[in-house]
Formats: C-alpha cells, structure tokens, sequence
C-alpha cells in the first residue's frame, strides 16, 4: 500500500486516478483550489485519507499546499496533476505570472522543491509539447503577444523538463512525465477522442506499480508506454534554464 497525494484531485483525471488508487487499496490525499472544492473532492471520493487546500495560481498558495503535505508526513508519490488549459486568456493571480504558468509549471516546481522528498515524482504534460519551442527568455509572456493553445504546451514541456531534470538531480527518486491523451475532461472538451479511463490509469501506475518499466526513471509515458518526447526535453541546459528562472520567480531553491 502506498501514500499518494495527488494535486488537482477535486474533479477531471485527478479526481479518477484518487478513486483508481483507492480502489486498489491505497492511501490518497486530495486537493483542491480553495475550501469548496476540497469539500467536493471528499464527497466524490469518500475513501480518500484527507484534502489539502491551496491555490497554486500563487506562490503563496503553493507554498500553503507544501506545507499541508508535509504536515501529513512523508509520502510515497507525489502526483502533480493540476493544470489550466489552453483556452485560459491571460489572467494574473501571481503579480507578472500568467496562472497557465503559475499553476502549470510554478507550482510543481514549488510543490516539488518544498514536499518532503517521495520514492516516486510524476508531472501529467501533454501532447501538445511537441509542438514548441520554449521561450526561455519570456516564460511569462511579456514580450510575445498572448496565445493560449502556445502558452499552454510550453508550460506542458516545461513540465517535462522539470520531470527529468529532477530525475537526473535526484537519482534516488523516480521522476517521470505521461499524457493523457486528449480526453473529454473538462479541459479536454466534450468532443474529445481518446479513453476516458485510460488516460487516469497511467498517472496511478507510475505512483504505484511495481511493474519494471514504471520503475525507470526521465521517460515519458502515454497509455503506460514509453512514448518520445519533444527532443528538447532532454537538453540539460534548457532544463537548467527553466530551474533557474523558476527559482528567480519563487525565491525557491530546488536543492
């Protein structure tokens, strides 16, 4: 049996791998935005061990959801699900820090940096991160003219980045990225293609299992199969870049 704390956990693909987990006989922790959601959280999955509430559109709010973690002590995987999708305009919770990078890409970045250190990190990306190439001198768009669907898969490799740049730091922790697929959440949107169920299962395999592929380390997952990822996700230097400026806007250090 593991402990799992799974942000992003009140409704869509978190809300799914918590009742996956827990069906499978594990210890889940939820989180939600603020008081409400967490409320909401518990009622849709009545065997979850806790909710953590906390805004991660803010520095402070991510902050606030560490510091609940760690004081339900250590856990076994830490999930960072929670995300703003790309039809999201840009909307300043964080003064200068766009949310869809704020809640995206800073707060698993703060999460990760604050939580007391699991076995297993795993960061949900997105398919669309293969389609860009970050800016690293305007993460937070102040310089480009604003683009939802753009500023979303930045963030979304940038999430990948981060999974990987974890993995090569910390070599005794697990860190891997996955996609979901282009579900109907609602993110994906009603008319969206792929498997609902199957897009949840491969963030609670990766938590869990002790099957020797979820085991590895620095890979990336779609349907709980290796699956290539933008080739920039490997560039030791972009993943730096990223940390660095991460830190710069957090006052963070990831050790």
């Amino acid at each position: 049996m593991a402990r799992v704390f799974i942000s992003g956990s009140s409704d869509g693909l978190g809300l799914m791998a918590a009742r996956l987990l827990i069906d499978q006989g594990h210890e889940v922790v939820l989180h939600g935005r603020n008081e409400g959601r967490s409320r909401d959280a518990l009622a849709a999955a009545t065997d979850a061990q806790g909710v953590v509430s906390g805004d991660l559109s803010t520095i402070a709010g991510a902050r606030k959801v560490a510091h609940a973690v760690n004081k339900l002590g250590c856990f076994d995987a830490v999930i960072h699900n929670a995300g703003i999708g790309y039809r999201e305009g840009r909307v300043e919770m964080e003064p200068g820090v766009p949310s869809v990078f704020a809640v995206n890409v800073l707060a698993p970045y703060i999460l990760t940096a604050l939580i007391e250190r699991p076995r297993r990190l795993v960061y949900v990306s997105s398919g669309m991160h293969r389609g860009v190439r970050p800016r690293m001198d305007d993460l937070l768009w102040t310089r480009r003219s604003w683009s939802g669907p753009s500023a979303y898969a930045e963030s979304k490799l940038c999430d990948v980045l981060l999974a990987f740049a974890v993995a090569r730091r910390w070599t005794n922790v697990t860190s891997n990225a996955l996609e979901p697929g282009w579900v109907a959440t609602k993110m994906g949107g009603p008319s969206a293609p792929d498997n609902l169920h199957r897009g949840c299962v491969t963030q609670a395999w990766l938590a869990t299992s002790e099957d020797e592929l979820a085991q590895a380390t620095g890979q990336y997952f779609y349907h709980q199969r290796p699956r290539a990822p933008n080739p920039i996700a490997a560039d030791v230097s972009t993943q730096e870049e990223l940390l660095a400026e991460c830190r710069r806007i957090s006052g963070i250090r990831l050790d």
